[in-house]
């Protein structure tokens, strides 16, 4: 009887520091108006890196390095990707792509509230949002609970790992980088 008396005390603690730390962290990610970081985004074991800034709701601007010059830009509504590649453009619906869900701020914080949230090898916090066909892995940081990265399908149904570093909040930004590239 006293094990079981101390497993329900044990696993109480366990809820109750779990439920601050995500509380920690929806009230840390709800002060995030903007996002500026590097990244390194794993696609079918390919490594890509770049810069990318991000406006909720729905906004986002990566330049990708090295490679044909990629840009993917999403001004809300659209979801434009630009390579030098055979001076190719490829447009989407946002709401069509897995970036519609992370890029809604209001979304992700009304469905964390929601979740459980999981620690993982002692370095992360992991919230899954399931949301239609899709599944959205949000990552924060154990230490300060900042969003470190993120893992979805893309729109081809590839395996999508983001990880984000060096990232800056609530800084001022330029709103032209969110026009859509002409010649799409």
């Amino acid at each position: 009887m006293r094990k079981l008396i101390f497993l329900i005390i044990l696993l109480s603690f366990f809820s109750q520091a779990y439920a601050s730390v995500k509380n920690d962290i929806i009230e840390n990610f709800s002060k995030v108006d903007n996002l500026n970081f590097k990244f390194t985004q794993t696609i079918n074991g390919k490594n890509e890196t770049g810069n990318c800034t991000i406006v909720f709701p729905k906004k986002i601007h990566c330049k990708y390095n090295f490679r044909n010059n990629k840009v993917l830009v999403s001004n809300g509504n659209s979801l434009v990707i630009r390579s030098d590649k055979n001076n190719q453009y490829y447009r989407y619906p946002l709401k069509d792509t897995a970036l519609n869900l992370l890029l809604d701020k209001e979304f992700i914080l009304k469905k964390m509230s929601n979740l459980d949230v999981r620690l993982i090898d002692e370095k992360f916090y992991l919230f899954s949002i399931k949301e239609k066909n899709q599944i959205l892995n949000i990552f924060f940081d154990k230490k300060n609970f900042n969003l470190i990265g993120w893992q979805t399908e893309d729109i081809y149904q590839n395996l999508t790992i983001t990880y984000i570093y060096e990232m800056k909040t609530n800084q001022k930004v330029d709103e032209k980088v969110f026009k859509l590239p002409k010649n799409y």
